[in-house]
């Protein structure tokens, strides 16, 4: 059983003028413990594909599941932007990831501090969000996702709104975390380098309404240098200049 499938969904948004179509036909299966880095022009639908694995947009077609059920309540999403709790402490932020289902205990409150020390924020734990740095937030807004017990974790553009050697130095530091969290998780980035460092195999999308046009397991080394991984990064974004102009078509 895949941790998260889309089969053939459609969705679109409701426009003064009619209907605006968003996804087409899109499908797509994630095993447990697979990362599936989403990338495709801007405005293409990448949020929207978010959502509805989410369950917050009904699809007008097509099926969504997660673990064999519906998604609602399955899915743990990192909206754009870390979107922190500026009354909270770091430590605060995190544990609010459990309650939405309860109120934290004791132990919840032990497993976030660790989950925090996982991720070198354990000194700043008392912190609040504008006395740390935006990388630091980032990691905090990471760390809180991680701590919903969900069997699957939607990201977008986690890493975004960074600046590009901090956004780097995280892409290193998430690659090799992910590799012991042993979670499943689709990230949608602009950032073809990221997807490739990070995910188990890209999906490149078309312009709005988005459809798959290409998937590419990452079987290279994830050494930004590399000839496997230069000629790969050439491949994707052969196939985004194709699904870009396919949208325009």
């Amino acid at each position: 059983m895949a941790a998260l499938e889309l089969h053939d969904v459609t969705a679109g948004y409701p426009t003064p003028t009619g209907w605006l179509p968003v996804l087409d036909l899109l499908s797509l299966a994630l095993d447990r413990g697979e990362w599936a880095a989403v990338v495709g022009p801007s405005g293409c639908g990448k949020t929207t594909l978010l959502r509805v694995g989410a369950g917050l947009l009904v699809p007008s077609s097509g099926t969504v599941r997660v673990e064999g059920g519906p998604p609602r309540g399955r899915v743990a999403l990192l909206p754009q932007g870390e979107a922190l709790l500026p009354w909270r402490t770091l430590l605060g932020n995190v544990l609010s990831a459990r309650e939405v289902d309860q109120r934290p205990t004791a132990r919840d409150r032990a497993e976030a501090a660790a989950l925090l020390d996982r991720f070198g924020l354990a000194p700043f734990a008392d912190a609040y969000p504008h006395e740390v740095s935006g990388g630091m937030r980032q990691r905090a807004a990471l760390a809180r996702t991680f701590f919903a017990p969900r069997p699957v974790y939607l990201l977008d553009e986690p890493l975004g709104a960074l600046d590009p050697l901090t956004r780097i130095e995280l892409q290193e530091w998430l690659a090799g975390l992910r590799r012991t969290l042993e979670t499943t998780a689709i990230l949608v980035t602009h950032d073809v380098e990221e997807a490739l460092v990070l995910g188990d195999r890209v999906l490149v999308l078309s312009g709005r309404p988005a459809r798959a046009v290409a998937e590419f397991p990452v079987e290279v080394p994830r050494d930004r240098g590399s000839p496997e991984f230069v000629a790969l990064r050439g491949e994707v974004l052969s196939a985004l200049r194709r699904g870009r102009d396919r949208g325009r078509a």
